[in-house]
């Protein structure tokens, strides 16, 4: 109880002087402290304001650098894509000549053909591998080969387009990237510290797998411009080849048709002059059949003339024949009409010429069967080589697509 009511400590003047100047003390320490607390934090804000500032102005600047790069890569693209979509326009117009030209073929090859096949019918000495049918089957090898070349550069040319369309489509592709990260780096550009719908976005920094380096990415770039240029020069190369084979069949063609003409031409004269040659010596058997008929008759009514003379001279021969003894005479009449009964049957023996001209009417006859049969088969080719071939040769024509 007694120290429940002990009196509180007391403290001397001194302590409690020394008390309030270390209170005093402590606290202007603390101040001190504080204030330079507040000047570092003040000159941190203030680098950190500047640093903020500077890093959002470099920002903004590799912005507008990224930007200007996308539209030079972009131009660059669009530069591209509109050569590569003419070119593969043009090549496309080369496509259309060379699929007409081909079709354009169609119809020389199956004249040349027809022609070939009529001219099997003609007939005996005329069925003759003539220059014609040389030339005709040269023709068709022509024709054959001119259409192999343009089916396989028809071909070529399907590829070369799918290839400059692929080309294509990789520009394509790669402008509309271009198009949306251009509008994407627009909006970033846009954005202020003011602009309202900016917000925090959690794990923004985090770098993804399917970031490229900035090598890549114009590597990308670079690739489809090469392809496409490849592509491009290849087209071009192609339309140089395509025009080359186009203006080059088309003169083989038409020489060759020429040629053909030429040989057709050459062959009806000497058909045409053979068939006058035979129906001039027609004229000429025809002549000396007659003649030699009228020889036949003379030779005929000759020898009928003769029978009354001979007749005479034996009936005179006979009755002298019968004179009677010494009157049976060798006399200068006996002796004459012996001669003359010689003499006559003699003349008439010479008649056997007779048989012979009949041999060589039959001879004429059979010539003149020949020659009329030879002249058929001329006409005939003639028919064959002028009315079906030439003329119908006459609606081919060679165009250089």
């Amino acid at each position: 109880m007694a120290r429940i009511l002990q009196a509180p400590l007391k403290f001397h003047p001194s302590e409690w002087d020394i008390a309030n100047k270390m209170q005093s003390a402590s606290t202007e320490s603390q101040k001190s402290r504080s204030e330079r607390v507040t000047a570092e934090s003040r000159r941190l804000l203030d680098e950190i304001e500047k640093t903020t500032q500077k890093t959002q102005s470099d920002v903004n600047k590799k912005i507008e650098q990224r930007q200007e790069e996308i539209k030079f890569w972009k131009q660059e693209l669009d530069n591209k894509l509109e050569q590569i979509f003419h070119e593969t326009e043009l090549l496309l117009t080369f496509k259309t000549r060379l699929e007409k030209s081909l079709e354009s073929c169609k119809e020389p090859l199956d004249v040349a053909q027809k022609c070939l096949l009529n001219r099997q019918r003609r007939a005996g000495i005329d069925l003759v591998h003539d220059e014609v049918e040389q030339e005709l089957m040269k023709e068709a090898e022509v024709l054959q080969g001119v259409i192999a070349l343009l089916e396989r550069t028809l071909e070529q040319t399907n590829e070369q387009i799918r290839l400059s369309r692929s080309a294509k489509y990789d520009l394509e592709m790669d402008l509309k990237d271009k198009f949306t990260a251009l509008m994407i780096d627009d909006y970033c550009a846009s954005l202020t510290n003011n602009t309202p719908d900016i917000r925090y976005v959690d794990h923004t920094v985090k770098i993804e797998g399917n970031f490229v380096s900035p090598e890549d990415w114009t590597d990308f770039s670079n690739v489809n411009i090469e392809k496409a240029e490849k592509q491009r020069n290849n087209s071009l190369a192609l339309r140089t080849l395509i025009d080359g084979i186009l203006s080059q069949t088309a003169s083989d063609m038409c020489q060759q048709r020429e040629a053909v003409n030429v040989a057709f031409r050459n062959r009806v004269k000497e058909v045409r002059d053979a068939k006058h040659q035979l129906e001039s010596l027609l004229m000429m058997v025809m002549d000396e059949t007659a003649s030699q008929e009228k020889n036949i008759e003379a030779l005929k009514k000759a020898i009928a003339d003769k029978e009354g003379p001979v007749k005479v001279a034996q009936t005179r021969l006979e009755a002298r024949n019968h004179r009677p003894n010494t009157e049976l005479c060798y006399d200068t009449v006996q002796h004459r009409l012996t001669s003359e009964v010689k003499e006559i049957t003699k003349n008439i023996e010479r008649q056997d010429t007779l048989a012979q001209a009949e041999t060589e009417l039959k001879g004429l006859s059979r010539r003149q069967l020949s020659l009329e049969e030879e002249i058929r088969v001329k006409e005939n080719t003639l028919y064959i080589d002028e009315v079906l071939c030439m003329q119908m040769r006459e609606s081919v024509h060679i165009n250089n697509f």
